[in-house]
């Protein structure tokens, strides 16, 4: 019992559900005339009333009973409640100040455009920021519990299926499902500037609330079903990428598939909601209803499909013992049909191990998983589209049509490169940072860190083969650019500017996500940390540069709000890259990196010469990576113990 009670995690609840467990029916000859008939009702009365109270309070059984004990004591809940907010909130007084220094708000006409026009930029934000939350936090969470084998003590109690997938579900919803109430008030109160309605407000908030709950049942189902942290991100990430691939698709057949394609597609439902027609007075007969019915609909079926599957999938047959196969060797048989028995004990010959052994378990087995397989076929399908998508603009003459969102051309097929660009850096540092927690929680970092491995060789190891796991996702981007270059919708220059800056990108995000998930003890927060850095500089510069050129306006003007979240984006990512470990180096490169980013992308858009571009993101990326890697590269430096906040708020849970 002293060894199960020493398990972290969810472990403390299994752990009292399973000692309940084991001393009524599992040990032998623990009947009522054993241990009394008296005990034996007085014990399963309390434990009746005890389940019952859970229940009753935490709605959905102990799993969420605990999480939504352990949360409110939490630091960072309130932590990251407040910086969301003030993200918002900073957003909006910043597109507040560049209008109007270019022109006065006090028309009413003004203030109604403005306040109209920041609501359509902040309310996808959140949509994408809180489905990717509720995503990623809900596939790590269950992950984690693989990873630490806590899965199998739930498992063995008498939890039943609903209340260890629906408990975990509603866990993940938590933190996402709190941010978007607490971002209510900030959104009411558009409608005082005009051309918002609350019912607007409402209305689309409804279509997010849905989109996290739909986000937070497939990464939960999804981490149930698979083995592997990777697997589980990865899928889950691509499944929702395919629902919104399968509303364009459907929008693309004609005007009457419009209404279809909205309502499957959580981005198309979101614009039509923020539609000044759109409210709640018509939202049963409009499109977004039919997103609010159907993604209700779905998200109800996959979570049936993983309650009565839970216990089919777990525990997987990684962890399940296997009798071990027949010795078959041709020098077994031939020690065995000898009269003096086999000369040695080594019936078997030894696999040779290269001088990197962390390299040769990335690259000669499977260290993610056989159903990797799976990933990859999947990112090849959405390859496909996208390629196809941008073959049809190449042979239609439209690859090269201006946007005119600048005044200026730039490739029409940016968008859907960008898009598989975005995608492939994703996975790749989901891989990258999962390839350690993975190690962490399934404590074999521990043994690692004891052995003779030198710390260079352990990360080119894992740097190394983490690429070449992902070399499809990585492979198939660059033979697009490739393919751009030799159509003539780039210049033969241009491509290689951009196939040298694509690299660095790669090296870059993977370094990341080793970095992270070697400072961060805890899976989740590492996995969290790592994609959040990626998608801040990645979206968020991009939020930044549309405020910037969509109000235009003398550069004094918008210099004071540009500041203010080129500098706060720094010091959040100074405080993810090395809240540990902070360095000189780490300090300087968070906060040039978001200034160099958005400086290589208005470049880009300028269509300026193509070698700024890759120079400033090769200096900028390069000097990153260098940063994290080099103190990395000189010794161990792993923290193993429990991070102090969650050991003490689950201690006094």
């Amino acid at each position: 019992m002293g060894a199960i009670t020493a398990v972290s995690g969810c472990s403390h609840l299994a752990t009292f559900l399973l000692i309940d467990f084991l001393q009524f029916e599992m040990i032998p000859g623990s009947t009522p005339k054993s241990i009394g008939r008296a005990e034996w009702e007085a014990g399963s009365e309390a434990y009746a009333t005890a389940r019952s109270v859970i229940t009753i309070g935490g709605m959905l059984g102990p799993v969420f009973n605990r999480e939504a004990s352990v949360a409110p004591k939490r630091s960072s809940t309130y932590l990251t409640r407040g910086i969301y907010l003030l993200t918002l909130f900073l957003l909006l007084c910043t597109g507040y100040l560049v209008l109007d220094g270019s022109r006065s708000l006090g028309a009413n006409s003004d203030a109604a455009k403005f306040g109209g026009w920041m609501f359509r930029l902040l309310a996808p934000l959140q949509l994408v920021i809180l489905s990717a939350l509720a995503a990623v936090g809900a596939a790590s969470n269950v992950a984690q519990e693989k990873d630490r084998r806590t899965l199998l003590l739930l498992l063995m109690t008498r939890l039943s299926g609903f209340e260890i997938v629906a408990g975990k579900t509603a866990s993940a919803l938590l933190m996402p499902l709190s941010l978007l109430v607490v971002s209510l008030p900030l959104f009411l109160t558009l409608p005082l500037l005009g051309g918002v309605a609350p019912s607007q407000v409402f209305a689309v908030f409804l279509v997010i609330a849905v989109s996290v709950v739909i986000s937070a049942v497939v990464g939960t189902v999804v981490a149930f079903w698979r083995e592997k942290t990777f697997q589980s991100i990865a899928l889950t990430f691509l499944v929702l990428l395919l629902l919104v691939a399968a509303g364009e698709i459907i929008a693309s057949l004609g005007p009457d598939a419009v209404g279809w394609a909205t309502a499957i597609s959580p981005p198309r439902a979101l614009v039509a909601a923020t539609n000044s027609m759109s409210g709640l007075a018509t939202l049963a007969r409009s499109a977004e209803g039919g997103f609010v019915a159907l993604g209700s609909l779905f998200s109800l079926a996959v979570l049936v499909i993983g309650i009565a599957k839970v216990r089919v999938w777990n525990p997987s047959r990684e962890v399940r013992l296997k009798a071990p196969e027949p010795e078959t060797s041709e020098e077994f048989q031939r020690d065995a049909a000898s009269p003096e028995g086999p000369a040695s004990w080594k019936v078997r010959q030894p696999r040779p191990v290269w001088d990197n052994p962390i390299l040769w378990r990335e690259v000669r087995t499977w260290a993610y998983g056989r159903k990797i397989l799976l990933i990859r076929g999947v990112f090849v399908f959405i390859f496909a589209l996208i390629a196809a998508a941008v073959w049809y603009q190449i042979q239609s003459g439209a690859a090269m049509e201006p946007s005119g969102r600048i005044g200026r051309a730039f490739p029409a097929v940016t968008i859907p490169v960008a898009i598989l660009g975005l995608i492939s850096l994703v996975l790749v540092n989901a891989l990258a940072v999962t390839s350690i927690t993975g190690e962490r929680d399934g404590l074999a970092l521990d043994l690692l860190l004891v052995t003779d491995l030198r710390p260079r060789e352990f990360i080119f190891g894992k740097l190394l083969g983490v690429m070449y796991a992902a070399k499809e996702l990585i492979l198939l981007p660059l033979a697009l650019i490739v393919y751009l270059g030799l159509a003539g919708v780039m210049t033969l220059e241009s491509m290689q500017y951009a196939l040298v800056a694509a690299i660095g990108l790669y090296v870059f995000v993977t370094t990341l996500g080793i970095h992270s998930g070697l400072n961060y003890v805890s899976g989740r927060t590492a996995t969290l940390a790592s994609l959040g850095t990626v998608f801040f500089l990645c979206v968020g510069i991009a939020i930044c540069m549309t405020i910037m050129v969509s109000f235009r306006g003398a550069f004094q003007l918008q210099l004071a709000p540009f500041l203010v979240m080129i500098l706060g984006g720094g010091a959040a990512l100074f405080a993810a890259l090395g809240w540990r470990n902070p360095s000189s180096a780490i300090f300087t490169a968070a906060f040039a990196l978001p200034l160099i980013t958005f400086y290589a992308i208005t470049q880009f858009l300028l269509q300026t010469d193509h070698l700024y571009v890759a120079a400033a993101l090769i200096f900028g990326y390069g000097f990153t990576t260098a940063a994290m890697l080099i103190p990395a590269l000189s010794e161990f430096d792993v923290p193993l113990e429990v991070e102090p906040g969650d050991s003490h708020a689950e201690s006094t849970a």
